[in-house]
Order: C-alpha cells, then sequence, then structure tokens
C-alpha cells in the first residue's frame, strides 16, 4: 500500500472511531454499561465491535505488507476477519518461528517474506 492510501485508511478509522465514541457516549456513559442486546447498552457493543475491526485492519495492513503473494494475502485477510486475535496470534507465532537465530526483531517487523 501507497502512504496516502494509508494516511487515508487510518485517518478514516480515527474520524469514524472517535465519532462512534462520542456517539454512545451521548446516548450512555460507558460506566452505565450493562448488557449486549437492549438500547442503549447495545450502543457500546456497536463502538466495542467497531474498534475491535479496525485493530484487525490495522494488524491486516501489516499482513498485507508481509505477504508479498495474492493467496496468502486473502487467506489471512479471512482469517483475521472471522477469527479475529486467534489469527493474529497465529500469524505473529508463524512469523517467529521463521526468525533464524540471531536475527532481531527488526527482522520479523520490517522484513517482507519471501
Amino acid at each position: 500500500m501507497h502512504k496516502r492510501a494509508l494516511q487515508w485508511l487510518f485517518a478514516f478509522i480515527l474520524v469514524s472511531l472517535i465519532a462512534c465514541t462520542v456517539w454512545a457516549g451521548s446516548q450512555q456513559s460507558v460506566f452505565d454499561w450493562g448488557g449486549l442486546t437492549t438500547p442503549p447498552d447495545n450502543l457500546w457493543t456497536i463502538a466495542t465491535l467497531l474498534d475491535a475491526y479496525y485493530g484487525f485492519v490495522t494488524f491486516y495492513v501489516w499482513v498485507l505488507w508481509k505477504e508479498p503473494r495474492t493467496l496468502p494475502r486473502v487467506a489471512w485477510f479471512a482469517a483475521i476477519m472471522l477469527t479475529g486475535n486467534i489469527a493474529m496470534s497465529a500469524y505473529v507465532l508463524r512469523q517467529l518461528a521463521r526468525l533464524r537465530p540471531g536475527e532481531s526483531m527488526s527482522v520479523l517487523l520490517a522484513a517482507r517474506n519471501a
């Protein structure tokens, strides 16, 4: 992805999360939340889900950059969106297993996969 596309993506995430948080907070204090299904409690559930999925997208941007081939990119996207932190943890463990002895964490974070 290009820098401009990432700037637009994360600006959108930031603005929409702030808007969603303000919207939910204007309906009910987060400290008064009491459940998942009834208004206004479900507004914080919506805000939390939005926050979680934006976190998944943020992590996926790194995966998208790390993975040069289309099939792994698509498979990891589906896994992350369907299972969230389960897939994210699996991806990081897979990347850690690929590190050679003596390689620094910068290789894990900054090097593209072959």
